[in-house]
């Protein structure tokens, strides 16, 4: 049974590579750049599977636009729920797999929320320089978000274990692997990341490059989920000399790291970009900003500093 199991992971994971290596690339303006990594966040998935059969991708469609664009596009799929030090390996696992299986030689990698904790780990802690040629996150959580801070705050330490052990069978029965909700949690707070930013630090051969965006204001109508959560991190923000200024779920100051580029152009319509529209999450970006041309840049600019 172990070995029947064993082997239909190994078909899975083959499926999933070699579906990702085989993907069409066009010529087109990111011709000629190093491969692309999308590194996801929290409760983040595969695309190449996507979950709910498909129907809900993370990063809604962007790895096949960026294909379109030119460039080979990775979107690797590691514990939807667990600290940096537990994903880094996992994301640097699949990258040389697939950079093994296709002959690159190094990668970009585009990292979104968590991701970019992921990605900045695995250069500066397991031997990754080498192969990374740049790091763009956007919206990551370079210096926690109080939004963690004060989920921990409110469980009493004596009922965490509970809880953890309850959302992380959630989380296991949702994604199929095991899970760890605390572990997550922690390593999102101002204090964690405070310490990280001093084990993790740049690594001169590789270039840091940030995105952000931010809410302007609590509107459920754009932002039914984050709408909720925004008055916590502006509140938090300003208690912790964040600033108010959030995309839901991580301070605007928190966002930024190495070399900031800016936010996404909105229409005037449109009352700011969330945590989840960064990404284009189930597309639901794509109806308030031009996601396409925000991900073209980001990619361009990477290119550009190859």
């Amino acid at each position: 049974m172990k070995n029947s199991r064993l082997g239909r992971l190994f078909s899975a994971v083959l499926l999933t590579i070699l579906f990702a290596a085989s993907s069409p690339v066009a010529a087109g303006p990111l011709s000629g750049s190093y491969p692309v990594v999308l590194a996801h966040g929290i409760l983040g998935f595969d695309d190449t599977n996507g979950l709910a059969n498909g129907l809900i991708k993370y990063w809604g469609g962007l790895d096949g636009y960026l294909r379109g664009q030119g460039v080979p596009v990775l979107t690797p799929g590691v514990t939807a729920l667990n600290g940096p030090n537990y994903r880094g390996p996992q994301l640097k696992s699949a990258i040389l797999y697939w950079m093994a299986a296709n002959n690159y030689s190094k990668v970009h990698i585009i990292a979104h929320s968590q991701g970019g904790l992921d990605s900045r780990y695995m250069v500066a802690n397991l031997g990754m320089s080498g192969k990374v040629r740049s790091i763009t996150t956007v919206n990551s959580v370079h210096r926690g978000t109080p939004v963690a801070d004060v989920a921990l705050a409110v469980i009493p330490s004596w009922l965490q274990p509970t809880v953890g052990t309850l959302l992380n069978l959630l989380g296991q029965a949702i994604y199929g692997s095991k899970q760890d909700v605390i572990a997550m949690a922690k390593s999102l707070t101002t204090g964690y990341l405070s310490t990280f930013n001093n084990t993790s630090p740049n690594h001169s051969a590789v270039k840091y490059f940030s995105y952000a965006s931010a809410m302007t204001i609590a509107d459920l109508v754009q932002h039914p989920l984050m709408g909720l959560t925004y008055p916590i991190t502006w509140t938090g923000g300003v208690f912790n000399g964040q600033g108010g200024k959030n995309d839901g779920v991580v301070p605007y100051s928190s966002q930024k790291w190495g070399t900031f580029k800016g936010d996404p152009a909105t229409p005037w319509y449109a009352t700011g970009v969330d945590h989840l529209q960064a990404t284009n999450f189930a597309k639901t970006g794509q109806l308030w900003y031009d996601v396409h041309g925000y991900y073209l840049t980001m990619a361009t600019n990477a290119k550009n500093n190859q």
